[in-house]
């Protein structure tokens, strides 16, 4: 059911929205503090939406690929309160804010898959929130990996570091004890 909703959703979306766009790896699609002025749908690649910490680290908040929306929380906000970064090259379609705000008056359909998409949303969110309380590596590492069921590949380590909140070098170590 939550897959008819989800398609329904990138329907209307993919109906409602601009052409989509290309976007540089490492490129922003928007800034913390910047304006909210579209909803993003990933049509190709990834796009991660991060905060960066005083002490300079990076946590990621979300991982969004193909079909994924980036910053639904944002379309109730006057500005973004992180950045919008393409982890890898992606394409995105754009929808103004006020025009998907329109949309969700309109059709209730449309408001029940949103709302239904949105819970699904939390639900990851809470998880990854219980994945970064743990207190260890060892621990974090556990719980993102029964939550995934498999390793990403090593070149992806750095952002699997990134998304349980822990230096690269301290998942490399954990890796290396797990290999021994």
């Amino acid at each position: 059911m939550i897959l008819i909703m989800s398609n329904r959703i990138s329907d209307v979306f993919a109906a409602m929205a601009a052409p989509s766009r290309a976007v540089a790896a490492g490129a922003s699609l928007f800034c913390q503090g910047d304006p909210v002025a579209n909803m993003y749908l990933v049509v190709e690649g990834r796009v991660d939406l991060v905060r960066h910490s005083a002490a300079g680290g990076v946590i990621v908040l979300q991982r969004a690929g193909p079909g994924d929306i980036v910053a639904e929380a944002s379309l109730f906000s006057d500005r973004y309160h992180c950045d919008a970064v393409a982890a890898t090259p992606a394409s995105v379609r754009s929808v103004a804010r006020r025009r998907f705000r329109d949309r969700l008056r309109a059709d209730a359909d449309f408001a029940e898959a949103w709302m239904a998409h949105l819970g699904q949303e939390i639900q990851t969110m809470r998880l990854r929130g219980e994945v970064l309380s743990l207190p260890t590596v060892a621990a974090r590492l556990d719980a993102w990996l029964a939550w995934h069921d498999r390793m990403p590949p090593k070149g992806e380590w750095k952002q699997l570091a990134h998304q349980i909140g822990v230096s690269p070098e301290a998942l490399y170590r954990e890796m290396a004890r797990r290999r021994d």
